[in-house]
């Protein structure tokens, strides 16, 4: 039977499915690769992937192969982390899904400090929308996720910060001036709750839809556009730091005229809590928000 070195070569052939980013990654020349692929499929009985000129394709047994050593191999991972656990120190790798808006603009304030402080511990980070982050946590595919809005979760959930969502322009200073322009409005394609959350302040403040629209795909190229003067979008606090002296921004009010504010969540399982490296990842995240609100004071003193 395989070893477990063995699992992990052929884990990396099946990722790159191509021999020569594969030797590069395992640090082997390419000879060196195909000689040992054959010994391992020699092995198992059987051929595992077919070479052509566009790289490589698994054959059916390849597939039942890959299907299992996966397994094992996550199955070893969550060993590794047991076993660390059994230690003062913190190990292992720390697995986060994370709204593409927080770790764009928030985490990575947060990741500094935790590599500073835990040389040892390794980071394994996805981002997304925050449909596709809760999308890993029930396939139990990372350890925590950081996600925006409102989540119906029944594993552990804490309550990170809330930031205001705001018009922004070049020019408007206040939504009421919207009726009167002809500049486009850029909307980034979101979650559909995110969407949902503007489209019912629209509707509730004009009654009618805007005049011209620009949708693009991605918050940091509608942030962009806007702080060029094409147009103005709605956009959360949270991507606006340092922003320029010549970009206004208006809070959105609800129907209590109260800001509008998105809020921004920690969720998992209660098992991954247990482990060192989520323990300190979740205690630094406090330590960060506390710290943050502690200047927010200064500053208005």
């Amino acid at each position: 039977m395989s070893s477990l070195s063995e699992f992990h070569f052929l884990s990396v052939l099946a990722q790159e499915m191509n021999m020569r980013k594969a030797a590069e990654r395992l640090f082997v020349s390419q000879p060196a690769l195909s000689q040992r692929l054959q010994t391992i499929e020699k092995e198992w009985g059987e051929k595992l992937f077919v070479r052509s000129q566009k790289g490589l394709s698994l054959t059916p047994a390849g597939e039942l192969v890959i299907k299992f050593i996966n397994e094992v191999i996550t199955k070893e991972e969550k060993v590794k982390e047991s076993i660390h656990a059994l230690n003062a120190e913190v190990y292992g790798t720390l697995k986060i899904a994370v709204a593409s808006i927080v770790g764009q603009n928030w985490l990575p304030q947060v990741l500094k400090q935790y590599v500073t402080r835990y040389p040892q511990a390794k980071i394994s980070l996805l981002t997304g929308w925050s449909s596709e982050i809760l999308k890993t946590l029930y396939e139990d595919h990372v350890h925590i996720g950081i996600i925006r809005g409102t989540p119906d979760w029944k594993g552990v959930k804490i309550h990170l910060f809330e930031d205001p969502l705001c018009l922004v322009d070049t020019e408007i200073t206040s939504p009421e001036q919207i009726l009167n322009t002809d500049r486009p409005f850029i909307q980034f394609k979101s979650d559909s709750n995110y969407y949902q959350e503007i489209q019912d302040w629209w509707l509730r403040k004009f009654k009618t839809p805007p005049k011209r629209t620009i949708v693009v795909d991605q918050i940091e190229t509608c942030k962009q556009m806007t702080f060029n003067g094409i147009g103005y979008a709605i956009l959360p606090e949270i991507t606006l730091n340092g922003v320029e002296k010549n970009i206004f921004k208006i809070p959105l009010l609800d129907e209590n005229n109260l800001p509008l504010k998105r809020d921004t969540w920690l969720l998992g399982y209660e098992s991954a809590f247990q482990l060192k490296q989520v323990q300190a990842f979740v205690e630094l995240i406090k330590e960060f928000i506390r710290d943050e609100k502690n200047r927010g004071m200064d500053s208005l003193l």
